[in-house]
């Protein structure tokens, strides 16, 4: 099988010779420059073998068009952080404008999409990362939108399709561009930040309509659902997407209580655990500071929790840059050292 051909019987459920198996992490000395991060990721990808890429624009381009100040350090070990939110008073929503895919910050990341479609070696996926219309803005507003939600919810709302439609015209030209699919990340899907009702309405509502504009012309589509306490039901029942995403070492549901729930595809597996500390990424990583014996361990445990079946082997989320050569390619290896003890042969 080819990289494509392994993708896509995993989403299907379907027999793999192996377990399909990838890893990304941020590339914050590049990401400024769409060109040196296409060249980045490939190399990265062909390194260690991986079977797809996820494209890794830093995590804050969908809000820098719209206002945020942002301080980017251009570091390997340092991701952007936000300095000043996009909105700072209710007035504020209602001045969002819907941007075209080729601006600004937006047309970098797809400048992106365009250059890696040129240069990824043949049968080779990649996913452009999105992130969800509620996540977005709530980078743009900070903890004042969860008041705003209760308080000003028409103006959110306004907020809201803005930011969808600006979505949906970046989606329509990373699919001209030649994409496999969508990453899509919500980070607000936990019952911590938000109910079933207000999630439904602020969150689920434009997730929908965006996952709409893909999710018949692209064939491999991701949910990251992010955080702890995580809407895993809501999100498995009404999200049209093919295989979900989350840190299904660290919080419920785990693979084999998750494969109860339903049958679609699971890409995950290892722990890594990114949190925010005064704005500052940190990271709870197993990649970082294991072994390369516990690493292969690791991937046995999730491998064998579910058969290897309907499942691509990856983190949980983000890797930490700070991950050893030699652990990325345990990682590889484990899916070829365990392809026998599920009876994938």
């Amino acid at each position: 099988m080819n990289r494509e051909q392994r993708i896509m019987a995993a989403l299907r459920n379907q027999e793999v010779d192996r377990v399909p198996v990838s890893a990304w992490m941020h590339f914050s000395e590049v990401d400024q420059d769409p060109i040196s991060l296409a060249q980045t990721q490939v190399a990265f990808n062909e390194e260690y073998d991986f079977d797809f890429i996820k494209l890794m624009p830093f995590g804050t381009y969908s809000i820098q068009d719209w206002g945020a100040q942002l301080k980017i350090y251009c570091h390997k070990y340092h991701e952007p952080i936000i300095i000043a939110p996009g909105i700072k008073e209710v007035s504020d929503y209602s001045k969002l404008e819907v941007l075209p895919a080729y601006y600004g910050t937006w047309g970098k990341q797809l400048q992106l999409s365009q250059q890696i479609s040129k240069i990824i070696p043949k049968h080779t996926p990649y996913v452009q990362t999105i992130f969800s219309p509620i996540s977005t803005l709530k980078k743009l507003a900070g903890d004042r939108l969860f008041k705003d939600i209760k308080e000003n919810p028409a103006e959110v709302h306004k907020a809201l399709e803005v930011i969808t439609a600006t979505t949906i015209n970046f989606v329509k030209e990373n699919i001209n561009a030649g994409v496999s699919g969508f990453f899509l990340a919500t980070q607000n899907a936990n019952y911590d930040l938000m109910n079933d009702e207000e999630f439904k309405e602020f969150g689920m509502k434009y997730d929908l309509e965006l996952i709409k504009s893909y999710a018949d012309q692209t064939y491999f589509n991701i949910i990251h659902i992010h955080g702890d306490n995580i809407m895993f039901d809501t999100i498995a029942e009404n999200y049209p997407v093919n295989c979900i995403n989350w840190h299904d070492r660290h919080t419920f549901p785990s693979l084999s209580e998750a494969r109860k729930k339903t049958d679609k595809c699971f890409l995950g597996g290892i722990q890594e655990v990114p949190y925010f500390v005064d704005g500052v990424l940190n990271y709870d990583s197993i990649m970082a500071r294991s072994t390369k014996e516990q690493i292969l361990e690791h991937a046995k445990e999730a491998i064998e929790e579910i058969d290897g079946k309907g499942f691509i082997l990856g983190p949980g989320c983000v890797v930490d840059p700070k991950t050893a050569k030699e652990n990325l390619k345990a990682l590889r290896e484990s899916v070829e050292v365990l392809r026998k003890s599920v009876n994938l042969d």
